[in-house]
This record gives structure tokens, sequence and C-alpha cells, in this order.
């Protein structure tokens, strides 16, 4: 709820951005030609129209280490406001001075009208040139680079807004999978399935992924590939009892991406006559950047069929003795407590447990209560 709430309470906020601050500030259609630009840019055409190519090229080259729009015509002013919930970035073409006044005015307005408080260690006011501005994960900033150049020669960047990778994003999302410093497995996810194994990996890392397609520096998440990968690897080669070498030899494969073939892992569960198999992938999802990309905090629902516990309860009879009376669930905190040391005799439940690697027993209520007194269950008696 707290989206909508917010989007409820400061659709005042949004207002006195647009129809105040921006009709204040915003002037202007368009820079100025910048003046040192334009003397270089006619001396440079008279050099080529004597003939004098060389001079004309030195010209070139300094004209290409200046702007050509003046970065500082007072003229001109633009502010741009974005909203998502609570989190607000406006962006503002003007001078320092002019951006710590709209700064105190929107302090001054959600203190006044609307009785909050703005956050002086969270709004910043940074130079968009030289640093960045952290926004939904983004991190945002205007590129400059006077080496970048198009087909014709010009440069093709310089003003334009860039969107990056923070560097502790890819950092921070490798650290579930390393333990000092080095991938391994998860103890976790032992118990299920190698096909479910491989899928909850490949949703993590296509979650992350997918949700920055839209910067230039992806390559950043090739370290988090290879983190996941060795840990996947090792996760399926303990579930397995075998050799990380071994599990590349059964599950290795060659990936179609739109953009040709890419190296991962897949899975085949076959179902039977008549049902197609089940396929997961790990892999596959090449790190190119998207720039059409839509981001969507909706994504369509996704509806997952019963779980083995709700299966089993279903079924409505007790896992020990058979009874159908009032069937509850047992739970152990870990399965290692199914193995306790000085146990003369594990009794009827723990053994069941253990078999089945599970951390539930759908019980009834009579041996539900003796388990928890340590008495001996039907199950027990009868053997």
């Amino acid at each position: 709820m707290s989206p909508i709430l917010s989007n409820i309470y400061l659709d005042k906020l949004d207002r006195f951005v647009e129809e105040v601050l921006c009709s204040a500030y915003n002037r202007g259609e368009r820079r100025r030609i910048n003046p040192p630009y334009v003397r270089l840019r006619d001396q440079r055409q008279r050099l080529k129209k004597r003939g004098h190519s060389e001079e004309a090229r030195a010209l070139f080259q300094q004209m290409q280490r200046l702007p050509s729009l003046d970065p500082a015509d007072p003229d001109y002013r633009r502010l741009r406001y974005v909203r998502y919930a609570d989190d607000t970035l406006l962006g503002f073409s003007g001078p320092k001075h002019e951006a710590e006044e709209i700064k105190r005015r929107l302090k001054d307005f959600l203190r006044q009208d609307l009785k909050l408080e703005l956050s002086e260690d969270k709004t910043l006011i940074t130079h968009a040139t030289s640093q960045a501005a952290r926004f939904l994960g983004y991190e945002i900033a205007v590129l400059n680079d006077d080496v970048k150049r198009d087909g014709r020669g010009y440069r093709s960047i310089n003003g334009q807004i860039g969107l990056t990778v923070p560097c502790d994003v890819a950092q921070n999302a490798c650290k579930r999978y390393l333990q000092h410093d080095k991938p391994v497995h998860r103890t976790e996810l032992l118990h299920n399935a190698a096909y479910d194994i491989v899928v909850q990996y490949q949703a993590e890392y296509r979650g992350l992924v997918q949700y920055y397609q839209m910067v230039y520096n992806l390559h950043r998440f090739n370290r988090l590939k290879w983190v996941m990968e060795q840990s996947l690897t090792k996760t399926l080669a303990h579930k397995g009892r075998v050799s990380v070498d071994t599990v590349y030899e059964r599950y290795r494969a060659t990936l179609q991406t739109e953009y040709g073939t890419s190296p991962g892992l897949r899975i085949v569960v076959e179902r039977g006559e008549g049902k197609r198999p089940l396929v997961a992938t790990w892999g596959g999802i090449p790190l190119r950047r998207q720039m059409t990309a839509i981001l969507t905090d909706q994504p369509s629902p996704t509806y997952a069929g019963r779980s083995e516990l709700v299966q089993r309860l279903l079924a409505d009879h007790c896992e020990l003795c058979g009874s159908r009376e009032s069937i509850q669930v047992h739970h152990v905190r870990a399965l290692k407590d199914l193995r306790k040391a000085g146990r003369p005799e594990r009794p009827a439940w723990v053994r069941v447990m253990a078999a089945r690697r599970r951390k539930t027993l759908v019980v009834c209520r009579d041996c539900h209560a003796a388990i928890h007194a340590g008495r001996p269950t039907r199950r027990d008696s009868a053997e």
C-alpha cells in the first residue's frame, strides 16, 4: 500500500513542482551557440576555402574540445521532475545557487503544506557531469566524452543522460553465493530437485540483470554470472554427490539467444506420453544494453500449483499410523536435529522424517502428542 498512499499524499508536491517551480525556472527555447566555438568554426571554413587542409584539420580538433552550445547561457534554464512513490529526482540546467534555491523552496513547501521534513542526508545536489545521482537503484549522470564520435566524425554522446549500474549492486549480489570470497553451494536448496535448483538460480540472475538492461555498463555483472554458475554447479554436485566436472558433463548445453549461441546448462524432466518435458536452463541471458526496454513494477501474476505439504495435508491421513482423525503437522527446526548424539534408538517418527529428508510430518493428534511427550507412537508399538 505504500506506493499508493505516497501517490495520494504527494500529489500536491507534483502540482507544486510542475505549476510553480517549473514555470518559474524554465526559460528559453535552446542554448545559444558558444562564441569561441563559432569563431573556430568560421576560421576553419575560411581555411578550407583557401585550400589549407592541414590548418583546417587542426582547428577542427580544437573545436571538438569545446562545447558547441554555451553551457552558461543566462537565457536558458530547464527543470525536469520525476517521482516514484516517495523517491524524487529533479534535473536542473542552471547555476548551483539556483539549484540550492529550488531545494530550499521544496523544503519549505514540504514542511508548511505537507508537514514533512526533507532529509538533508539523502537530498543532495550533485554535478551531473562529474558525479552521479542515485535513483531507484540506478546511477544517473550526464555523459561527456570528446573521443566518442559518430560516422561523420562529430561528438555523439556529450550532454546525453547515461544510466549505469552502481559498483555496490553487483558486489552485494555476489555475497549471497560466496564464503571467504569463494563460491560455495547453497545448503538450503539441497533438498530441492535439480530442476528446481536451476530454475531458482536462473530466476535470481534474470531478475537482477534484466532490471538493469538499460545501462551501458552491464559488463559489471560478468563476475556475478561466474560466481552464480560456480555456486550452482557446486550445489548440484553436493546434491548428486558427484564432482563439478560430472555436473558439467551431464547438463552442459548450447543455448540459442537472439544474438547467437551461448554456453550454459540445461535440465530436461520427461513427463510421460502426450506431455511436453519440463526444461530448466542456466545462462542464455546476454549482457547487452536494451535502450528501448520497458521496466514494469507490476509483472503478470504467476499461479503456482499446490505445494507438496498442501497435497499431503489434503490426503488427510497420519503418515505414522494411518489415522484420519484430527490431522496436524509436526515440524523440526532442522534435519540435523533428527541426528542428535546420545539417543539410544531413534523412534519411528524420526526414522520416517530422516528417510524422506523433510522437516515436516503429517500426523494425527494422538501421534503428535506422543512425539512431544517423548512417548512411543502407535507405529512404535506396532513395531
